[in-house]
């Protein structure tokens, strides 16, 4: 789910926060050049790795998270560790409810795992795939009581579970209220139905994470078995793991629902509202730390080669096989699962955001160890995913140190040429929507540092010095941090980088390349050049009526010039009140994402016809104010300021055509 981002202009804070993987602006200085690390040392383990215990582990657990929590300003977190088949730790820390002073319990207390639910309506796929139900390379339209248009080769299952669907990102109703929820306003089939999203991409082409594509196959498997999803999960999957915690019904049962830990944004802040997801197989699921551990469980078993409660062994297999590498030698999806091998380990998982919860599943695959980690608060500066980073590496270099050195295998001038390559460009991520309005937040795009001596600066992902993460030739356009565990890659196409990711999310999600026509490269020092001269000729207009009142002056033009002037700053100001409100929308909705639902709609329709009255009249007018000023026998001052206003209104409607503001569109 979504979260804000540092940005350096009003612009961009308003209008771009809504991934966590946009950034544009200027790059950031590049500080005095390092030395260029040949090798990528790993720091020795002393005497060799821990052994994993549960003695061993929840020592180590009970001073990394408490820290960890005071630091980020969290109210509460549960992590669980299983090994050969057993939970060594279950660890509560802080609190369920801060009023209340309730601790986390990890038996009792439910979290919402956000996106690790996924896991389960992948689990279910392959159970109706093992049943000989569904084909996984079969068009999904054979499993739909409605169409998804695909563009060039059909949409599969196979590409549901690598986010390679092609599908738009869908943002419009991702959350709502239980009020919601209890007035049964957020059934999955209504939810699918009411707009598929457009498809960007051909399927299989470019991995592109959607929360609709997996709300697509939790709706299949509930066609095909003949089971609402809701029923199907619990009967295939909760109950015969034991997992008696655990629901993804909304509102949650009344067994539960008093077990539920509260929601924050900061521990100091109220709480928040239960999440209710109306894409529910995506993330709609409430367990305990104990219940997931269940989980992990039954996957390390079917990972061992042993048939489990959930799946066959073969039929796991399949599941964890690694798909298509986007980006080599990147981390790529499995189906369903993602790698994110670390210290030379086969790890295997998922993430998951709500607006207040924060988790992540990790499964060691070769070690029969996993680890599920989930916070009830979206905490400070970043700390959510500081927690979950940092318990992973910390915990594969306790347990699991071994990793070889990288060597560089490039050149120093050729990594030089290479990094300027990559920095040149600006960048759009893969996870978007093109739909309406939502086209604006593409002006915030990713350009990378170059520091001159063939590492690169990735600002998305900053370091704790603030400075944009640093990354060191290792190969022919492969780049990884000085401590090994972090790749950045680069797609080339005859001579030239078209796409980029990070081990950390190169998965499901890539920077593309922009296109020209819309490269904030060009656009935005425009458009800021353009709003300039259409604010200072909106500000002047009154202030010279004022001044020539003052002093009783009258404007010295024939009667037509005066009119094209005047009318020419009336539209300014309709121009910049248009920019001006769809701004204030998206401000007011990007403070609360429950406001983002079809109560937008009338304003983003009176938006949309009041942008296309200003672009058409101050296109107009501008040019009107052209000719007479021309004809009308004005200075040439005045001349150069009529050309400059024509240009930025010019510049102004480009923008606003491009970025779907006059699209009268309320899907999104």
């Amino acid at each position: 789910m979504p979260s804000s981002l540092r940005v350096r202009s009003l612009l961009a804070c308003l209008l771009l926060c809504t991934s966590t993987f946009a950034q544009t602006g200027p790059a950031p200085a590049a500080p005095a050049a390092a030395e260029l690390p040949a090798t990528v040392e790993t720091p020795p383990a002393a005497d060799g790795a821990h052994v994993l215990t549960g003695t061993d582990v929840t020592a180590w657990l009970d001073g990394f998270m408490p820290y960890a929590l005071a630091r980020g300003n969290i109210a509460g977190g549960v992590v669980t560790v299983v090994k050969d088949g057993e939970i060594i730790a279950k660890r509560g820390y802080g609190y369920a409810d801060v009023a209340k002073r309730q601790p986390v319990d990890p038996d009792a207390t439910l979290f919402r795992p956000g996106s690790v639910s996924k896991l389960l309506t992948w689990t279910a796929v392959m159970q109706q795939v093992e049943a000989g139900r569904l084909d996984l390379d079969a068009d999904i339209n054979n499993y739909l009581d409605f169409r998804v248009p695909a563009r060039g080769m059909p949409i599969t299952l196979r590409h549901l579970m690598t986010h390679t669907s092609g599908l738009e990102e869908r943002v419009k109703n991702l959350m709502t209220t239980e009020a919601q929820a209890r007035a049964g306003k957020t059934e999955l089939d209504d939810y699918l139905k009411s707009w598929v999203p457009g498809q960007i991409f051909e399927p299989g082409t470019v991995p592109a994470y959607s929360n609709y594509a997996t709300s697509l196959a939790g709706y299949i498997v509930s066609r095909v078995s003949g089971e609402s999803f809701d029923d199907y999960i619990e009967r295939h999957v909760l109950q015969p793991l034991r997992m008696t915690r655990s629901s993804f019904r909304q509102p949650l049962p009344a067994e539960l629902a008093g077990l539920m830990s509260r929601g924050y944004k900061l521990a100091s802040d109220e709480p928040g509202g239960y999440e209710v997801v109306p894409s529910s197989p995506a993330g709609a699921l409430a367990a305990t730390g104990s219940d997931m551990a269940r989980f992990m469980i039954a996957h390390l078993e079917t990972a061992a080669g042993r048939d489990s409660p959930l799946l066959k062994a073969a039929t796991a297999a399949q599941m964890y096989t690694p798909q298509t590498r986007f980006v080599p030698p990147l981390r790529t999806m499995a189906l369903g699962f993602y790698e994110i091998d670390i210290n030379g380990q086969r790890v295997i998982g998922h993430g998951g955001d709500t607006i207040f919860f924060h988790s992540y599943l990790y499964l060691f695959r070769d070690q029969g160890v996993g680890v599920f980690v989930s916070v009830n608060s979206t905490g400070a500066d970043g700390a959510t995913g500081a927690i979950r980073s940092e318990l992973l590496e910390g915990f594969a270099d306790r347990y699991f140190p071994s990793q070889p050195p990288q060597t560089a295998q490039v050149d120093i001038e050729t990594a030089k040429a290479q990094a300027r390559l990559l920095a040149a460009g600006h960048y759009l991520n893969s996870r978007r929507s093109e739909s309406g309005f939502m086209r604006l937040m593409q002006l915030q795009q990713v350009q990378l540092v170059d520091y001159g001596d063939g590492s690169v600066g990735f600002p998305v992902f900053p370091g704790t010095d603030g400075q944009p993460n640093r990354f060191y030739p290792l190969a022919p356009f492969v780049w990884r941090t000085l401590d090994g565990k972090q790749r950045l890659a680069a797609v080339v196409e005859a001579g030239e980088v078209t796409a980029f990711s990070v081990d950390a999310i190169s998965p499901f999600m890539l920077f593309q390349r922009v296109e020209g026509y819309r490269s904030a490269a060009w656009l935005v020092p425009v458009l800021g050049v353009s709003f300039a001269v259409l604010l200072l000729s909106a500000l002047a207009w009154p202030v010279s009526a004022l001044v020539r009142r003052r002093y009783r002056l009258a404007l010295p033009w024939p009667p037509r010039t005066v009119r094209a002037y005047r009318a020419s700053r009336a539209a300014s100001w309709l121009v910049l009140l248009s920019w001006a409100g769809w701004i204030g929308l998206i401000a007011w909705f990007m403070a609360d994402y429950f406001r983002i639902n079809d109560g937008l709609n009338g304003w983003i329709l009176a938006l949309s016809a009041l942008s296309a009255i200003a672009i058409a009249a101050g296109l107009a007018t501008s040019a009107w104010n052209l000719r007479e000023t021309w004809r009308g026998g004005r200075g040439w001052p005045a001349r150069l300021w009529a050309v400059l206003l024509l240009v930025a209104m010019l510049a102004i409607s480009y923008t606003a055509v491009i970025s779907g503001l006059v699209a009268f569109v309320t899907d999104f």
